[in-house]
């Protein structure tokens, strides 16, 4: 595992998917090119060069997360050592627990039937939606 190696020289697409941003760097790759991923403020290539300290905004799922790096790693090793590769900013784990508080909230208020309609119900939905 290539760490903290002044010489070594990691793509940014490499080093999301060794950090387990994501779990493929073919999608690493698209998230890079289709703009969700930030380097030090500015949107990135994969074949970025990283650089200890940089600061990389990252979208998974819904959740945009502001993480610095710590440590340069080429090579996906387990979650605990993928976890030591970056350190997440304080403003960013106060943004991402509120966001997943609001995403909860959302999910009370959707209605959510205790069973499946069955195929009466389901026929009356339709009816009621498409008015036949």
């Amino acid at each position: 595992m290539a760490q903290n190696n002044e010489d070594t020289e990691v793509r940014l697409d490499k080093w999301l998917w060794a950090a387990r941003f994501y779990k493929t760097r073919s999608l690493a790759r698209s998230m890079i090119e289709g703009g969700k991923v930030d380097y030090n403020g500015v949107k990135a290539k994969p074949s970025r060069t990283v650089e200890i300290g940089a600061l990389v905004k990252v979208l998974q799922g819904n959740i945009r997360r502001e993480v610095e790096i710590v440590k340069i790693s080429d090579q996906r090793g387990p979650a605990v050592v993928a976890q030591t590769l970056y350190k997440e900013t304080e403003k960013s784990i106060a943004e991402r627990e509120k966001q997943i508080e609001q995403i909860k909230l959302n999910s009370l208020l959707a209605p959510h039937p205790d069973e499946k309609p069955n195929k009466k119900d389901r026929r009356a939905l339709i009816s009621m939606k498409y008015g036949n």
